[in-house]
């Protein structure tokens, strides 16, 4: 194993090399200041608006992935052996506007311009890989932009009418793809990177052994996979992170694989990366991990990340717990694994000990027997945090509840089980009356706290309504009518 005191990475196609880099740079402010690659506009800097959007290339299993990405809260030492791509280099085949800045100047999609070029990225980045979007996949790809001035609606006209404004396999991004793939395969020599700046250490590891050895030798420093909450400690409460140890370049942690009767995920796998294989195993976390975040937050948050972090409102625990799963963690060449739901101690508090990092998840593949769910309860539909999660895993045989997990974030200082509620159910009828039972438990389970999100009498009111809902979505019999959302 090598190592060498600089970060490499592709922009707009010049190959950038930077030597003074600390952990708490923003990939933004270097495009900014640094670049002067003002397109990428700072709305938020917190990863909401959108308008920093960037599209971030990567090789994963050989092939070159473009995914749009926050610039604000992405880290600039995490561009290692990337290409990064802002609005001043989209073009179209013959090098004027691309098709989908044509597009939205053709339906009127910008007012003041501000959010647009970030709108333009995510929309490129739905193009390469949608060429023919449906209507929901648009929303969808546009979840993670805000926009003051048009309404959405001419956003929406435009990004309908892309697909007219030239061939997608045309877009010098798809005929660049072989050269860049080359370029980026070029950079990747498996050395470990270390950068500093005015005394701000970065470190990438070489591998999940030297990022074991790293953590041994610097129990103290900040592991950062996606960054998509430790961006936020940086730029809104300026909180200094050095040394951080960046592991999101890892192949061997965003690894998804069967194993035996689970699914195994390693902890660097983003949200983006782990929703086909969930959904597939479990249909009912499809439109679920939908509503973490936006694609930019999904293409970078890790469901490691998410579990290490420890949120009593962070959105995956509740439905992983539901599910079963567990938790692999790490020290040296030492590992160690225990149900998830016993890895969350106390606020702020988790069963990890100096020196030791979150490897992987492994989630027990369904019994047909059992009726699932996971909802997730917030002020805004999309791209916003929860103030109440839950996960349901209800087993039915012969017309009895033999066995029930059900989880929830939000009610507590940390994602916790509803023993009392889950007590109430085993051993009774599949029946409505025996969910409004459990419901009635809820109590003894949880004290709510009141904060900003919602009050306590709220929470707890939601709360035993999921009840109701959960046998409204697996009744026998026809659904009853509701709205649903795109």
């Amino acid at each position: 194993m090598g190592s060498r005191r600089e970060i490499r990475f592709l922009l707009n196609g010049d190959e950038v090399r930077l030597t003074e880099v600390g952990a708490e740079d923003m990939a933004l402010d270097f495009l900014r200041l640094a670049r002067r690659l003002t397109g990428t506009k700072e709305g938020c800097a917190e990863g909401d608006c959108g308008a920093c959007t960037v599209l971030v290339g990567r090789l994963a299993e050989g092939d070159l992935v473009y995914e749009p990405v926050n610039a604000c809260i992405r880290p600039l030492a995490t561009l290692d052996g990337c290409a990064v791509v802002t609005v001043e280099h989209l073009a179209g085949a013959g090098g004027g506007l691309h098709p989908v800045q044509q597009a939205m100047v053709a339906h009127h999609g910008s007012q003041c311009g501000f959010c647009t070029p970030g709108i333009v990225m995510a929309l490129a980045a739905l193009r390469l890989s949608t060429p023919a979007p449906t209507d929901a996949q648009i929303v969808t790809a546009l979840q993670g932009n805000l926009c003051r001035c048009t309404g959405y609606a001419p956003i929406l006209r435009a990004a309908r009418a892309m697909a007219g404004f030239g061939d997608p396999a045309a877009d010098p991004l798809e005929t660049g793809r072989a050269d860049t793939r080359a370029r980026l395969a070029a950079l990747a020599d498996g050395a470990r990177a270390e950068v500093a700046r005015a005394g701000s250490r970065a470190i990438l590891p070489a591998d999940v052994d030297d990022l074991a050895a790293l953590l041994d030798q610097h129990p103290e420093a900040t592991i950062v996979a996606g960054a998509t909450d430790v961006g936020l400690w940086v730029t809104k409460a300026l909180r200094p992170i050095s040394p951080a140890i960046f592991i999101g370049h890892l192949a061997e942690l965003r690894r998804i694989e069967t194993e035996g009767s689970a699914l195994r995920i390693g902890a660097a796998a983003s949200y983006a990366e782990t929703q086909g294989a969930l959904a597939a195993a479990f249909p009912h976390l499809s439109a679920y991990w939908d509503r973490i975040g936006g694609p930019q937050v999904r293409a970078a948050g890790t469901l490691g990340g998410n579990i290490a972090n420890g949120s009593p409102i962070g959105d995956t625990p509740p439905a992983l717990i539901a599910l079963g799963a567990e938790v692999t963690l790490r020290r040296g060449a030492a590992h160690r694994t225990r149900p998830l739901e016993d890895f969350f101690l106390d606020y702020g508090t988790q069963d990890r000990a100096p020196g030791e990092f979150v490897e992987s998840l492994r989630v027990p593949l369904a019994d047909p027997a059992t009726r699932h769910a996971a909802y997730k309860i917030s002020k805004r539909r999309d791209e916003d945090i929860s103030a109440l999660a839950a996960g349901f895993a209800v087993t039915v045989e012969d017309g009895t509840i033999t066995d029930a997990r059900l989880a929830f974030g939000g009610m507590a200082g940390i994602p916790k089980r509803a023993a009392h509620a889950e007590a109430a159910l085993v051993g009774r009828p599949w029946a409505e009356a025996t969910l409004l039972a459990a419901a009635a438990e809820l109590p003894r389970d949880f004290t709510p706290l009141t904060d900003w999100r919602a009050s306590a009498d709220y929470r707890m009111r939601v709360a035993r309504n999921l009840f109701r809902r959960f046998w409204l979505d697996h009744a026998p019999g026809p659904r009853e009518p509701r709205l649903e959302m795109a």
